[in-house]
């Protein structure tokens, strides 16, 4: 199989010991950052259109691969598709999260069980009332993770929507002009009993189900949306080291 477009490599990159397991950072740096601090042996795969990609071994020996999806569902879907044919079997989203509930504080983590889903994307996989849920013996192994390392964690339903300022109910942006529909929304989920909001696991989770892998989520939650609309930048550090500590202790159990 010669390299795949967009991820820009293919099965015959991943040497005789080939990976089934890849964690999945929106940000290209968080994929850089796993990759350099967490495993050993690290090839560099790909830097094609920003999708770092790298493939490196956990301490156990076992090998990985440590990639970005991009920011949102589409770009998501195109990098999921072509793991998936390169050999990928299971995949933890690494990333970051705004919370809507008051208890879910900036600086821990939420691992999400299923997403309620708003996402475009998702629909071209799926139809809307197809569940979007994590596979959930991966997601077991994300908490009990989280236990062994003693770091704080929620486990829950996730909001998954395509935008980040409109779809996530923010006023103070470009666009001030919210539709009626999207007006009160996140106080609609939070007594759904919504944790937080994201961009991509909605769609990750149908891709799971539809394609016949396994799909989780932890996310470092970095802002506090009953509280403020703009991200905590002194949380972020710490919620994305607990995350990233949290997917490499679960994977080695998966990889």
């Amino acid at each position: 199989m010669a390299d795949l477009y967009h991820i820009g490599f293919g099965p015959e990159d991943l040497g005789d010991q080939r990976p089934t397991l890849a964690l999945l950072s929106g940000d290209p740096n968080r994929a850089t950052q796993i990759a350099q601090t967490k495993l050993s042996q690290i090839k560099t795969l790909s830097e094609n259109r920003g999708l770092n990609s790298y493939l490196g071994f956990l301490p156990n020996g076992r090998p990985i691969i440590s990639a970005t999806s991009g920011m949102g569902a589409p770009s998501l879907s195109i990098v999921v598709n072509e793991l998936v044919q390169i050999g990928i079997r299971t995949i933890i989203r690494v990333g970051t999260s705004g919370s809507i509930q008051e208890d879910v504080k900036p600086g821990s983590v939420v691992i999400s069980k299923a997403a309620l889903c708003r996402q475009g994307a998702a629909n071209d996989i799926a139809p809307p009332e197809y569940p979007a849920s994590a596979d959930p013996f991966l997601t077991v192994a994300l908490v009990e993770a989280a236990q062994r390392l003693g770091v704080e964690y929620a486990l829950g339903i996730t909001a998954s929507v395509d935008t980040f300022y409109e779809g996530q109910e923010r006023t103070g942006s470009a666009n001030p002009h919210l539709l009626r529909s999207l007006q009160g929304i996140t106080e609609e989920y939070r007594h759904l009993r919504v944790l937080n909001y994201e961009m991509e696991a909605g769609t990750l989770f149908k891709m799971g189900n539809v394609y016949g892998f396994a799909a989780a989520c932890i996310c470092g939650i970095i802002a506090q949306r009953t509280r403020a609309e703009q991200p905590i930048l002194e949380a972020k550090g710490l919620a994305v080291q607990r995350a990233i500590d949290v997917a490499i202790e679960a994977a080695a159990q998966f990889a």
